[in-house]
């Protein structure tokens, strides 16, 4: 082994360990990974060997990130509209997106709406135009539907 398979070697182990720093405090998806990588000035092909290694060990997996990251976005009370919006701008495709979320059935995000809207308004439904627009810009930002939206204005508990 010459000293620049030595040096290429050591580069790729660096990019690995600083990845795999990374990925010991949260899942990534490969874009973020990719992006913090070349932050830290690796070289295009040493982050997409590292990459390959990384998927090939099960440490970077995409669809252990969506979970992860479905699961912290609902636990903020956000809405499917929303979760899917940040879901692309990681970089994960809109089919694997919409995919995760159509496993939870529009019941379910009919109910987390309402949940969302009474923990912030309370229990009683709007009274007033102005509060019922009020509270559907808010769960209009957090990336809820017009008809889950109707749903949760319009039931108690």
């Amino acid at each position: 082994m010459g000293k620049e398979d030595s040096i290429v070697t050591d580069t790729l182990l660096q990019a690995i360990c600083n990845a795999m720093d990374f990925l010991s405090r949260r899942e990534h998806t490969s874009q973020e990974l990719r992006q913090k990588l070349t932050r830290k000035g690796f070289e295009p092909q040493v982050i997409e060997w590292a990459l390959l290694q990384l998927r090939t060990d099960n440490l970077l997996n995409e669809d252990r990130f969506i979970d992860s990251f479905i699961y912290s976005r609902l636990r903020k009370g956000q809405g499917p509209l929303r979760i899917e919006q940040e879901l692309r701008k990681r970089g994960i495709s809109k089919e694997k997106s919409k995919t995760a979320l159509d496993s939870y059935d529009h019941e379910y995000w009919q109910q987390r709406a309402c949940e969302v809207r009474q923990k912030r308004f309370g229990q009683s439904l709007p009274k007033t135009p102005r509060e019922r627009g009020k509270q559907m810009r808010f769960l209009q930002s957090r990336g809820f539907t017009n008809e889950q939206m109707r749903v949760a204005l319009l039931s108690v508990g």
